[in-house]
């Protein structure tokens, strides 16, 4: 397990993941953090980058050349080692899984043996302090990559990997993770779970602004990502990504919710 500790981060932090291969959204994420002054050392992604829409291989190439720091998620892990499919934990046969035939395909087929050489080299572990707090960032969970951590989840499921987590890489005050695409903010036990949501896809609320998270010393932001949606939506319909992800983008709402919690389905 490659581990990373960027050690003491002063200012405002951003953290963000779901970026999946919606180029535009990731081109104003990026712009967001420069209007601001935030430098990409104060950045930081939770991985899959690549997945539903159009731009895999774009994608990959901008977040190089921003320079944040970038956690390894399922789908780079799994066209790091050249899988036929995403690793992203959706049951077989569902439609999930269904669909991730399609938009994996397509990446697989966009993404340069340069990007996989970068993505097999993607830490599974980041850590870092600020503020008298020390963060373990992780992509689902400590005890799978691919593990769906809900906000509606009982919290020994939390307490359970936050301990898993800290054999791993020593004392934490906070866990931030991706994969499920949620904004999630938990505190139990002295002890905090973050989840910065996705940018690539709204999460599944009817708001089809996208989710990041930031971090700085008075507060945790849960933020809004307005982005050319129209665009992001049309390359999509050009590359024949039309299985569902794409009304997504204009709904606000996944084609599918199986994943979810049953008190989480709308």
């Amino acid at each position: 397990m490659k581990k990373i500790d960027l050690g003491h981060l002063n200012g405002d932090i951003l953290i963000f993941g779901g970026v999946y291969s919606n180029l535009h959204a990731l081109e104003a994420f990026i712009n967001y953090t420069i209007n601001l002054g935030i430098s990409a050392k104060n950045v930081i992604c939770t991985g899959d980058i690549v997945a539903y829409c159009a731009y895999a291989e774009d994608s990959v190439k901008l977040i190089r050349e921003f320079g944040c720091h970038v956690l390894a998620g399922n789908c780079e892990r799994q066209l790091a080692i050249k899988s036929d499919d995403c690793g992203c934990g959706f049951e077989e046969g569902s439609m999930c899984s269904l669909l991730s035939k399609s938009w994996y395909a397509h990446a697989r087929s966009q993404i340069s043996n340069s990007s996989i050489d970068w993505m097999s080299d993607l830490p599974e572990r980041i850590i870092f302090e600020n503020n008298g707090s020390r963060y373990g960032v992780i992509h689902g969970g400590a005890s799978d990559i691919s593990k769906f951590v809900w906000p509606t989840d009982a919290e020994k499921v939390l307490e359970d990997e936050f301990n898993l987590l800290q054999k791993q890489i020593g004392y934490v005050d906070c866990v931030i993770a991706g994969h499920t695409g949620i904004p999630m903010k938990r505190d139990f036990n002295k002890k905090k779970w973050l989840n910065p949501g996705a940018i690539g896809l709204p999460a599944n609320d009817g708001d089809i602004d996208t989710n990041f998270l930031t971090i700085n010393k008075k507060m945790i932001i849960n933020n809004k990502l307005e982005y050319d949606i129209n665009s992001a939506y049309q390359a999509m319909q050009a590359t024949s990504l039309i299985q569902g992800y794409h009304s997504t983008l204009k709904t606000g709402y996944w084609p599918s919710q199986e994943t979810l919690p049953l008190s989480m389905r709308v």
